[in-house]
């Protein structure tokens, strides 16, 4: 684990994933050549038809940065094989070098960039699938690999993250991952590597659910703005503003990051309603939302919905805290009055984020009741209590509900990392 330069992942907290590759013509997803059964020969026919004409590397930084996020990972090449840079190992690869316009769109505006690249890929002879059966496909399948990331970190350095992906069907051992991990650091010492060859990494990579490792360690949740990865025509089912700042509040309650993905069309422009919702995001955080994201702690208490759990208390919203203070994102605003229960700290002071709006409360055997909020929402997002207390907050760890019966036990899965 290189710890003296997990810090800056660390404190990120939030960042963009950007999923696109020859699979974004077609607008059915990044898994489609594996998914329709496409033979390699007719999916290579794409290629020349892969432009990239609308795809600006300074607009998708500029998105960052107005998203407040803090870097960026970019699929160098996914699971098909589709290189996008130039490579000296095949001719199935971008005109342009679309890899390198970002890496020096996102330094030119202070952004950490990760290159995702996949070890497996569905289109180099022999593929992982002959490496399986035969010695000697297995040798030069490795061989290949090697050669190819070193390309990689010796064509873009220095880089912050080296993201992979596609470990199947190999383990740690089969990946030679120890020595691959030395390879590269040995050409950039500094860099940082995900959990996906089959080593712990520098960082956690749970995907498409959150939740911290246990024991704690970096991690980042990546999870997708719709419900695809790649650009999917027919995916319309989009997250809203208030949705993401959720998710990015419970990140950074776990003191994780967010990595939200975006799928540009194969063109290269971006879908409308990604950048709609970033920048609304980016626009919450410049509203005074950063003071309960960034620079925050780890805080174990949860009474927020976690994997497919419900309960009557979900509704609360996630708490982050720095230092003596906390803050309620309220996902649900309940109108002039609100009440917290199993406050468990006393509350010297509290305010409504942004609007620099003092806030009347009273305190009772941890029940704390805010009023003269109000009526609607003051925020159209997300509104923020802080909570100012004598101490760093404690709430009672089972979302402050003590019933007849005891109190409601609490439900806190940590379900492994799953690939896409």
């Amino acid at each position: 684990m290189n710890s003296e330069n997990t810090t800056w992942f660390a404190e990120a907290r939030y960042g963009l994933f950007v999923h696109y590759g020859l699979y974004s013509l077609l607008g059915r997803g990044e898994w489609v050549m594996n998914r329709e059964q496409i033979p390699p020969v007719e999916y290579a026919k794409l290629a020349p038809s892969f432009l990239a004409e609308k795809f600006d590397a300074k607009t998708i930084a500029d998105l960052a940065v107005a998203g407040g996020m803090r870097y960026v990972t970019f699929t160098t090449m996914h699971h098909d094989g589709y290189r996008l840079y130039d490579t000296q190992f095949s001719s199935f690869k971008s005109k342009r070098d679309l890899t390198g316009e970002l890496i020096a769109a996102c330094r030119k505006c202070g952004l950490r960039i990760a290159l995702y690249h996949s070890l497996n890929n569905w289109m180099d002879q022999p593929d992982a699938v002959d490496a399986m059966e035969d010695r000697v496909a297995y040798e030069k399948f490795i061989v290949n690999t090697f050669a190819r990331i070193r390309e990689l970190v010796t064509k873009y350095n220095p880089i912050d993250v080296l993201w992979y992906d596609g470990w199947w069907p190999f383990n740690a051992e089969g990946w030679r991952a120890e020595e691959m991990n030395a390879m590269v650091r040995s050409i950039q010492p500094h860099i940082l590597f995900n959990g996906r060859n089959g080593l712990p990494g520098d960082f956690a990579t749970p995907e498409g659910h959150l939740g911290s490792p246990k024991p704690w360690r970096p991690w980042e949740a990546c999870l997708t703005l719709n419900e695809s990865w790649g650009y999917h025509a027919g995916d319309h089912n989009w997250k809203t503003p208030g949705q993401v700042v959720d998710l990015l509040a419970t990140c950074a309650q776990g003191q994780g990051n967010l990595l939200l993905n975006i799928g540009p069309r194969g063109d290269g422009s971006v879908p409308e309603e990604s950048v709609r919702v970033l920048a609304a995001v980016g626009a919450w955080l410049k509203r005074g939302g950063a003071e309960a994201i960034f620079d925050t702690e780890r805080f174990t208490f949860d009474f927020h919905e976690r994997g497919n759990h419900r309960g009557d208390w979900n509704h609360a919203g996630p708490v982050t805290t720095r230092g003596r203070s906390l803050y309620w994102l309220v996902r649900r605003w309940p109108g002039t009055t609100a009440t917290l229960g199993g406050m468990e700290t006393k509350v010297q002071s509290a305010a409504l984020l942004g609007v620099n709006r003092p806030v009347t409360f009273t305190q009772t055997d941890g029940r704390l009741v805010l009023t003269g909020l109000p009526e609607t929402p003051p925020d159209p997002v997300c509104p923020v209590i802080r909570l100012d207390c004598d101490r760093r907050p404690v709430i009672y760890q089972t979302g402050g509900l003590r019933g007849p019966h005891g109190p409601h036990p609490h439900y806190d899965p940590c379900p492994s990392d799953i690939a896409h």
